[in-house]
């Protein structure tokens, strides 16, 4: 994974992923791209010395802005719609980096306060996603999936 992605894939992933639906088209999250290696090897370490995030070439910590969908939805978008915000927005960044050929895990397990103070974010941006971008060294093993008949509910 620590093959250099080239800025234009990164530019093209995020832009795909800017087009991903917001509540009330609120957009209310950001994108903190990190290519600093100071800054990747503290992040995997917040993470939970997650380490594979330290080796890509680029990270992209994806947060939620709970107070700007609080202006239209109150109580119920800052805690809730702007969350959803960022985790579609971190979806669609998965599936473009994939589209672009390159390999993604969204990692979750992170001390939010610890990668607050790594990126210097101020208080209104709340981490949601750690996703490292870049080449695969293998291919990763087939997951197994449930059955839909497991997970789908019909009436």
């Amino acid at each position: 994974m620590d093959k250099p992605v080239p800025d234009q894939a990164v530019k093209k992933i995020l832009e795909l992923a800017n087009l991903a639906p917001s509540a009330g088209n609120l957009q209310a999250r950001r994108a903190i791209l990190v290519k600093d290696q100071k800054m990747k090897n503290q992040l995997a370490q917040a993470a939970n010395n997650q380490d594979f995030i330290s080796q890509a070439p680029v990270v992209l910590v994806v947060c939620a802005v709970p107070e700007e969908s609080a202006i239209k939805y109150g109580d119920r978008g800052r805690k809730l719609y702007a969350f959803q915000d960022a985790t579609i927005f971190t979806a669609y960044l998965q599936l473009a980096a994939v589209k672009a050929g390159l390999a993604t895990c969204w990692v979750g397990a992170f001390n939010d306060e610890q990668v607050g103070k790594i990126l210097s974010l101020p208080e209104n941006l709340k981490p949601v996603a750690i996703l490292p971008l870049g080449f695969a060294g293998d291919e990763p093993p087939k997951k197994l999936r449930k059955d839909l008949s497991e997970i789908v509910i019909f009436r």
